[in-house]
């Protein structure tokens, strides 16, 4: 069983919730996809213009964050992975682009972007594949890691449809 991290049990209510909800985000209807783009302009904005080793260091990085904040607000919300928490869509959305730099780069950023943005929201709803057993572990590494994998379900077929489609 994987325990949430103790730093989030101190932040104010408040401060955890805005970071989970992304302010009111996730107050919106159809949260997850409002989360799935702000995820689409955090890569845009953070982790395009990096290098790999330290894209691959910030996107660890947010997703401890992630965790450490949707199991304190599962906890402090008294629910299992609330629809309003969506900065566990925002932390996965730029694993989803690993590999894909390139063919931005090359012109063919508006595809590539709203390619992978529906093909993430694909599975993150239908969670096919057996993503959908991941949510059964505990705490904010269960809200997380069905994102994470489906981002990573993401890249792999938008890698691979990309190559086979630019001739890459």
């Amino acid at each position: 069983m994987m325990r949430n991290p103790r730093w989030a049990r101190y932040w104010p209510t408040h401060v955890v919730l805005r970071a989970a909800t992304l302010g009111s985000l996730g107050d919106f209807k159809a949260p997850g996809t409002w989360g799935s783009a702000a995820g689409v302009l955090l890569y845009l904005v953070l982790f395009y213009p990096t290098n790999h080793f330290v894209g691959a260091l910030l996107m660890v990085a947010s997703c401890y964050f992630a965790v450490g904040i949707c199991g304190e607000a599962e906890k402090r919300l008294k629910k299992v992975d609330p629809g309003e928490v969506i900065i566990d869509e925002v932390v996965a959305m730029p694993i989803c682009f690993i590999g894909l730099k390139p063919f931005i780069a090359e012109g063919h950023g508006a595809v590539v972007l709203l390619g992978t943005f529906l093909v993430f929201r694909f599975f993150d709803i239908l969670k096919p594949l057996g993503i959908k057993k991941l949510q059964r572990y505990y705490g904010g590494f269960g809200v997380v890691i069905d994102d994470v994998v489906a981002a990573l379900a993401t890249c792999v077929v938008m890698n691979l449809g990309l190559r086979l489609w630019l001739g890459f």
